[in-house]
């Protein structure tokens, strides 16, 4: 198996040329990592001491920054270094002044991870919820370098628990501890012969609660609501738009409608503008035009959506109607709304256990759609309640990151002895 793994990397690295003229995402994915080794070079010097995150893309990335957080202020001469392996996460955050350094992480070869951590010489390394690269974790493994793998969810249908999968079990025996977000994952890995497992929950709890106490002011959101019932529609792909068209084309002006796709290129929205009915306002089109005349406004921008929703009277979160993977619901959850998601979402825990607490409910169709809407949207008492388990569902559940700064500390002030 290790030998049919260097194989298939190897080629696919050689092929990355190839790859990038595919189209502009795979061009992203290629480009990005062609200057990687020369920008570490130039960035990170023999003396300097390094906290390594690696994240596969922006979810990932939201779950380390808690953590990256508090080293950067327990630790302020040590520079932070975020690797992505995502377009769609790199591309985002490549100029967050959180990390001194940000980059793609090069492909999964023995060259490449012993070239890697030569420069980098991490005093910490932390892979974010999943994303075991054996090549990497056996050189840090080979330096000594500490490996900690943080908000992590393991399933039985993975390889790691099946009888095929001693190649990539092995790859787990360099892990210096395991932080998951449940019992299920603990127990698998029990199983697998791991003591070193530690249920901390999930560091995205402690990142949404904090947005709450954040001044989420828009003022151009305050404008458009104008007093009327808001519903927010975070993160939404085409799939979603087939489930809320009709009922936004047929809602009350007592009812204002954000919506914040996912991808806001000019073709996707400009599709999105021709199937609604409703007034609607871009984005990019509010400036000198009173915006409260309109009934929908569409976020054909980016950063604002986790200070929408706290205008929000019910969130829908997209994603979850086809197959790209529900957004995170946890930052309308945080303000205290009820969620509406879609039907495909086996695999995303808060979700699951949120609709088991009855703030947050699952359509399938646009008819289910509406009908839930309305009920919310009439109800007032239902609609706080289902609000109110949404935030209490926030509260409870933090706490992950101190947990796991503990262990942190203990790593890092020993090397300081």
């Amino acid at each position: 198996m290790g030998l049919l793994y260097t194989i298939l990397i190897t080629l696919f690295n050689r092929l990355l040329p190839v790859i990038g003229r595919l189209s502009p995402k795979l061009a992203l994915f290629v480009n990005g990592r062609k200057n990687v080794f020369d920008i570490l070079a130039s960035n990170i010097h023999s003396e300097d001491q390094v906290l390594w995150f690696h994240c596969a893309s922006l979810g990932e990335y939201e779950q380390g920054v808690p953590l990256m957080e508090v080293l950067k202020e327990k630790y302020p001469s040590y520079k932070l270094l975020v690797t992505f392996f995502s377009p769609s996460g790199y591309e985002v955050k490549k100029h967050s002044q959180l990390a001194d350094l940000i980059v793609y992480l090069p492909l999964d070869t023995k060259l490449n991870a012993r070239r890697f951590i030569k420069l980098v010489d991490p005093e910490l390394a932390v892979f974010i919820k999943y994303e075991f690269w054996p090549n990497y974790l056996r050189e840090l493994q080979r330096k000594n370098i500490p490996i900690t793998i943080v908000s992590a969810v393991f399933r039985e249908n993975q390889s790691f628990f099946r009888w095929y999968g001693g190649f990539m079990k092995n790859a787990l025996k360099t892990i210096d501890h395991f932080f998951v977000q449940d019992s299920i994952s603990e127990e698998l890995l029990n199983q697998a012969g791991f003591d070193n497992v530690t249920i901390s929950g999930d560091t995205r709890f402690d990142r949404v609660s904090r947005q709450i106490e954040m001044d989420n002011r828009v003022d151009f959101i305050s404008e458009f609501i104008n007093h009327r019932r808001c519903i927010v529609v975070g993160s939404s792909w085409a799939e979603d738009e087939d489930v809320f068209i009709d009922f936004i084309n047929n809602a009350s002006e007592e009812v204002c409608f954000i919506i914040a796709p996912h991808e806001i290129k000019d073709a996707g929205i400009n599709v999105l503008k021709q199937k609604l009915k409703q007034k609607t306002i871009l984005f990019s089109e509010k400036k000198g035009g009173n915006i409260t005349d309109y009934q929908v406004f569409v976020m054909n921008t980016i950063g604002y959506l986790s200070r929408i929703y706290s205008y929000a009277d019910i969130a829908y979160v997209g994603g979850a109607m086809g197959t790209s993977g529900l957004h995170n619901i946890l930052e309308p959850a945080t303000f205290g709304i009820p969620i509406v998601i879609g039907q495909h979402f086996e695999k995303f825990r808060e979700a699951q256990q949120l609709q088991k607490l009855a703030g947050l409910f699952s359509v399938s169709t646009a008819a289910e759609f509406t009908v839930i809407m309305n009920r919310l949207l009439e109800d007032k008492k239902f609609r706080e309640q289902t609000g109110m388990i949404s935030g209490h569902f926030i509260n409870s559940n933090t706490g992950a990151t101190n947990t796991i700064i503990k262990y942190f500390v203990a790593i890092l002030d020993s090397k300081k002895e």
